[in-house]
């Protein structure tokens, strides 16, 4: 049994060996998505995009074969940038996460304060770590 990581990603990129034995070892999106961090492999990427309704093997074979195959640098997958207060205004104004971002901006430090106030549900406050007393 293939791993996708291990096996199926390295045999498009690289050594160009097929390796897929089942349908239900290839994930496309996530075979799309890890080729997509190489300049070279962008459009045959949108190409698979285009036809999400294709076989996996069918994908499989046509990135194996078009793909240009040597060795890549690791590329670490982008992660979601983390902002402060993002989650106070999403709550408060039950905004998603694109029309909060945007709120935030136009926020000034006081309302974030307010909003910040306003949501808070109590309970412990674990910034500072509790001393226990030995014996």
């Amino acid at each position: 049994m293939s791993d996708l990581f291990k096996d199926i990603i390295p045999s498009i990129l690289q050594h160009k060996r097929p390796v897929l034995e089942d349908n239900k070892q290839y994930n496309a999106f996530v075979v799309n998505r890890a080729l997509s961090f190489h300049y070279d492999c962008v459009l045959q990427c949108n190409e698979m995009n285009k036809y999400p309704g294709l076989d996996g093997a069918m994908q499989y074979q046509y990135l194996l074969n078009t793909v240009r195959g040597y060795k890549r640098p690791f590329r670490k997958w982008e992660k979601r940038e983390t902002i402060d207060d993002l989650e106070a205004v999403k709550e408060y104004y039950n905004y998603s996460y694109e029309k909060a971002k945007e709120a935030l901006v136009l926020l000034s430090n006081a309302q974030k304060e307010k909003i910040r106030k306003a949501i808070d549900k109590g309970g412990k406050n674990d910034s500072k770590p509790r001393r226990v007393r030995g014996s």
